[in-house]
């Protein structure tokens, strides 16, 4: 998925998948190029664990899961996934302020502008919100809230200095 294009390479990142009212999340630590259903949590749309991975390994749920079902809540998403994207970390380095906008760039029409149920058009101006990194993921909840909440249409937050999450309707869509 992201380890292609480098964006998830090794342990770092997470993944979480939502059908109906069970989320599948990757545990912490792993390979995310080699999970297989087996190695995936099972958990409730209010975080309990329905199913441990049955991988006969000691897994730790991911730090990111109370992020992931926020995200769920706020946006109602099929897919959620958090990188280290090299260029994500870099486009927060590069932009002053708490924003990133771009614009007349033909990819941003693979981008779903939610509310007007379509996706941008060529021409139209996208802005990603940019939230400061803390010590901890969880740390992030309340400014990833604040900026969902102010930034109604994004499908991402950046994160300073150390990545993104990013969700959509499917898989398909958070990749972008």
């Amino acid at each position: 998925l992201f380890h292609g294009q480098e964006a998830m390479t090794g342990s770092g990142g997470a993944i979480s998948m939502r059908k109906n009212d069970k989320i599948y999340v990757a545990p912490s630590g792993v390979q995310k190029d080699r999970l297989e259903p087996k190695d995936m949590f099972v958990i409730s749309r209010q975080g309990d664990t329905l199913k441990p991975p049955l991988n006969g390994k000691i897994c730790r749920m991911s730090q990111c899961t109370p992020l992931f079902l926020t995200i769920y809540q706020l946006r109602d998403s099929g897919c959620v996934m958090h990188t280290h994207s090299k260029k994500a970390v870099l486009a927060t380095m590069i932009t002053a302020g708490d924003e990133f906008r771009i614009t007349d760039q033909q990819m941003i029409k693979g981008i779903y502008k939610r509310t007007e149920g379509r996706n941008h058009r060529f021409g139209e101006e996208v802005i990603i919100p940019i939230i400061e990194n803390t010590a901890t993921d969880l740390e992030l909840k309340d400014e990833l809230v604040k900026a969902m909440e102010n930034y109604p249409d994004t499908c991402c937050v950046l994160i300073r200095r150390h990545g993104l999450y990013v969700w959509g309707t499917t898989w398909e869509q958070a990749k972008l």
